[in-house]
């Protein structure tokens, strides 16, 4: 009798108007903020941290990067497929239970992606994973700005956004301490108890909210792209796979690509014509917001395609640790959130697409110098890509967004945003796919080009052949047999090691291509000023780029 008495005193005392968790109290809104924070920072953390971890757990199972790239593709996906389909659902259920279900599926895919065994099930788990990220960062930002006033919604989502920023700097280097002083698993199992304690204060602090007038789910629409999506992206990771020795002519691969042409056809015809799409393409028809998401698009897959190449590099051709490889990252995140908002600023007061062609511009270069890379490259020349990557990313991201949204109209700003993010999601996804069947096929095109020179009757061969031996001798006490297996052995190994160099430079000079592709269609968008102007009830002022 006496807890039950307890157990009732408590809900009143939650319930009143005193205390922090009651809607109206003044602070609630910052709980619910900090509580939103630790799902967002959690999502954009597993999307980060576990590229230092790959070349241990590539080990750990035994798999090549055909394989292992699905650790990473496999999260994307799934969070891809969720953005656009949560609102559906907060709406429907309501958003506290929702984003109590993302939170509860993202801790329980971390919970038994620390349990795999093998590559499937912690595949499988990353899908699950996935599924539970997609749905927190969309409902924790519509919870956001549904808690705050419109005089303080730009502070909040500020600093919402610093855990998404925080995350980028610190996800790989958090894994790379993890992966040195523990095991790999643990990079997952951190965010079991995070995840325990967000749940405990999501269901102390939140209340719950319904839309009336929630619409129909488009059942069509969710199918078809559920189907193309890992259809296609399998498909181009397989093409050139190490198991795969039939390479783009296996009937499977070429069912697969059948499947997702026939997906993709009816996914946009349906999104064309029915009432409430998933994804509402016809939003599309506005051309600076078409043209805005087709950089997106390209820029996730040069920008977050190319992510996992680095740390692969420095960990299995230059020996770093993966805390070492990790830390190279920090500057990156710390540049793009102290640029971020100089560059808002600044984009207000000039044309947008200055600082946007100007990222653009260095993004590039950040990708070309990558493309140099060897195995004796200095860590001075690996910072100076990253330093001028983490500016212009920060320098491009708001003035993109700025010049995409213009001609959207308000009460259709948050379906452009979540379509935005999907895009962006997409590209990371086929990035991976790309870069990864990329780096297979020219790691085997220098290998084979430079196995034409290793021929015993070739003199370099020959000379370099014979100056190893006779170190093998002198310096570590062989004999002649030993040794001139010893340098054999020697040659090929470095043979390996340059040829996998090599294929990541050249993911890294395509990336570079790809960047590049995403200016073009910068000069074709327009500022719109004459109708922000009237939106806004100013003066019309001229366009300085017209």
């Amino acid at each position: 009798m006496r807890k039950l008495t307890l157990a009732h005193r408590l809900r009143r005392k939650i319930r009143s108007r005193d205390s922090f968790y009651h809607p109206q109290h003044q602070r609630y809104k910052w709980l619910v903020l900090a509580n939103v924070m630790i799902g967002t920072f959690m999502a954009v953390l597993d999307a980060t941290i576990v590229n230092v971890g790959l070349p241990k757990i590539m080990a750990s199972f035994g798999v090549s990067l055909d394989t292992i790239e699905w650790v990473i593709t496999a999260y994307m996906l799934a969070m891809a497929v969720m953005l656009p389909t949560s609102n559906w659902l907060a709406d429907r259920f309501g958003y506290k239970l929702v984003y109590f279900m993302g939170l509860l599926t993202f801790t329980l895919g971390s919970f038994l992606c620390g349990m795999a065994t093998n590559e499937t099930f912690l595949i499988l788990a990353r899908v699950l994973q996935g599924l539970g990220a997609g749905c927190l960062m969309p409902v924790g930002m519509a919870i956001v700005t549904r808690e705050f006033p419109t005089r303080q919604r730009g502070l909040a989502l500020g600093f919402w956004s610093i855990a998404a920023a925080a995350s980028v700097s610190f996800g790989p280097l958090i894994g790379g301490y993890l992966v040195d002083n523990f095991n790999w698993p643990l990079i997952f199992d951190v965010n079991v108890p995070v995840g325990a304690f967000g749940l405990l204060v999501t269901i102390l602090v939140q209340r719950e909210y319904k839309n009336p007038n929630a619409r129909s789910f488009d059942m069509v629409g969710f199918v078809s792209a559920i189907i193309f999506l890992p259809s296609i992206l399998y498909a181009l990771s397989q093409g050139n796979a190490s198991t795969n020795s039939e390479g783009w002519s296996n009937p499977v691969i070429l069912l697969l690509f059948a499947v997702s042409a026939i997906s993709l056809t009816v996914f946009i015809v349906n999104e064309l014509n029915v009432e409430h799409p998933m994804i509402d393409l016809r939003m599309m028809k506005d051309p600076n917001f078409g043209l805005g998401n087709l950089i997106i698009f390209l820029f996730g897959m040069g920008m977050f395609g190319s992510t996992f190449l680095l740390p692969m590099y420095l960990q299995q051709s230059m020996g770093y640790t993966a805390l070492q490889s990790g830390s190279v990252f920090l500057p990156v995140g710390i540049l793009q959130g102290t640029m971020a908002p100089l560059s808002g600023i600044f984009s207000d007061k000039i044309n947008p697409r200055v600082p946007v062609i100007l990222g653009i511009l260095l993004l590039a270069l950040s990708f070309w110098i990558n493309g140099f890379l060897s195995y004796l490259s200095e860590r001075s020349f690996i910072m100076i890509s990253l330093y001028i990557r983490g500016f212009a990313m920060g320098i491009l991201f708001t003035p993109l967004s700025t010049l995409a949204l213009v001609g959207v109209k308000r009460e259709k700003m948050g379906q452009a945003s979540g379509i935005m993010n999907v895009i962006r999601q997409l590209g990371g996804s086929f990035g991976v796919a790309v870069f990864s069947t990329i780096l297979t096929s020219r790691i085997i095109f220098h290998s084979v080009n430079y196995s034409q020179n290793i021929e015993l009757n070739n003199p370099l061969y020959q000379n370099i052949s014979k100056t190893m031996t006779q170190h093998a001798i002198h310096d570590a006490g062989s004999n002649a047999a030993t040794a001139a297996m010893q340098s054999r052995i020697m040659v090929a190994s470095y043979v390996s090691q340059q040829a996998y160099i090599e294929g990541i430079d050249d993911d890294f000079k395509v990336a570079c291509l790809i960047t590049l592709l995403c200016g073009v269609p910068i000069f074709f968008l327009r500022r719109k000023a004459k109708d922000t102007a009237k939106e806004m009830g100013k003066p019309v002022q001229p366009d300085p780029g017209k």
